[in-house]
């Protein structure tokens, strides 16, 4: 099965060796990915190989042509500059003579974080020809998706669309994190990664959270919202929090409502993340301003009976959830 790329754009899970190679785009996760595909290639062929790392940032004249140095390397080397996009002048004038002239048994690697410091360098690799790997942001939530259906498939595991969309739904927008739970899954379990397995191992996070209950709650699913809330009750989860992430949610449905009218931009306007607003404009569907203002008005009582105002925390915690999902659904 091929393996789908986080965008249309990403190319670095393609990343190989060779004595020049930039590897550029602002997410982290997958430089450093593919960074370690180009020395597990290399480790691969040669018994032993050493792996130098400098900062562009922080560079010192002459440290490049030191790492490159054919004195320094009894083995094949590999030179990793790190932090490209904020080089110093240093280093620009040493990397610009490096690429007239590179060492064809050295694989130097620059990693560039985008922006336009060192545009002159980037033209300069791209005229000699040197690969280079794109390394795109992961933020709205669709990217998160097929970034870890990739995941799955690059490790040849099959995972259902719906136990994808359960772990995202789970883990959120941070892409590391979610890296990690796609490893964690692969290594230990077997056969398909179905949403069984997403639940036994981050099960607290999609059955039974705040979030997850806010999640059905704002959808409008009345059963699913209050199945949740039962189960995480009766499991020892304090009240407090759940109707706090209820109001978290709602809060942020009001904000990316409100900008829409406004005519702002959630996420250059209020720093909002990119997949929480195409996430809150699919859910805004079932919302109109009455409904979401009444709704924050219900939540607000529930918190304050919740708190102490109320003798029964748990009915008043269900009761809101109820009556949230129902004006979601009317």
């Amino acid at each position: 099965m091929a393996a789908r790329n986080p965008t249309s754009e990403a190319t670095w899970f393609k990343a190989a060796p060779a004595p020049l190679v930039l590897v550029s785009g602002p997410e982290s996760v997958l430089g450093e990915r593919a960074i370690d595909r180009i020395v597990l290639a290399v480790r691969k062929r040669e018994e032993s190989v050493a792996v130098t790392r400098l900062e562009a940032g922080a560079y010192s004249r002459g440290a490049l042509m030191s790492a490159t140095s054919p004195s320094l390397f009894a083995e094949p080397g590999i030179v990793v500059v790190e932090g490209a996009e904020a080089m110093n002048d240093e280093f620009l004038a040493d990397a610009l003579a490096y690429v007239e002239a590179p060492d064809p048994s050295v694989v130097v690697v620059i990693r560039h974080g985008g922006g336009v410091r060192g545009k002159k360098l980037l033209d300069a690799l791209k005229a000699a020809g040197a690969p280079q790997y794109t390394c795109p942001a992961i933020k709205k939530d669709a990217e998160l998706v097929d970034f870890a259906m990739g995941e799955f498939e690059r490790g040849k595991r099959p995972a259902p669309a719906k136990a994808v969309r359960a772990l995202v739904d789970a883990i959120g927008g941070d892409v590391a994190e979610l890296a990690a739970a796609c490893s964690q899954l692969m290594s230990d379990v077997d056969g398909t990664i179905g949403e069984e397995a997403v639940t036994k191992y981050y099960g607290t996070r999609v059955n039974a959270t705040g979030f997850a209950v806010a999640d059905a709650a704002v959808a409008g699913k009345v059963g699913d919202a209050l199945a949740l809330v039962r189960h995480a009750v009766s499991t020892g989860t304090d009240p407090v929090p759940l109707v706090s992430a209820l109001a978290l949610k709602l809060r942020t449905l009001a904000k990316v409502g409100a900008a829409r009218g406004r005519g702002l931009d959630p996420v250059r306007d209020m720093k909002m993340a990119p997949w929480q607003v195409d996430r809150a404009r699919r859910e805004l569907q079932h919302w109109n301003a009455n409904s979401l203002a009444e709704a924050i008005e219900l939540v607000a009582q529930a918190d304050a009976d919740i708190k102490g105002g109320g003798r029964a925390p748990d009915f008043a915690l269900e009761r809101v959830v109820r009556r949230v999902a129902g004006l979601a659904s009317s």
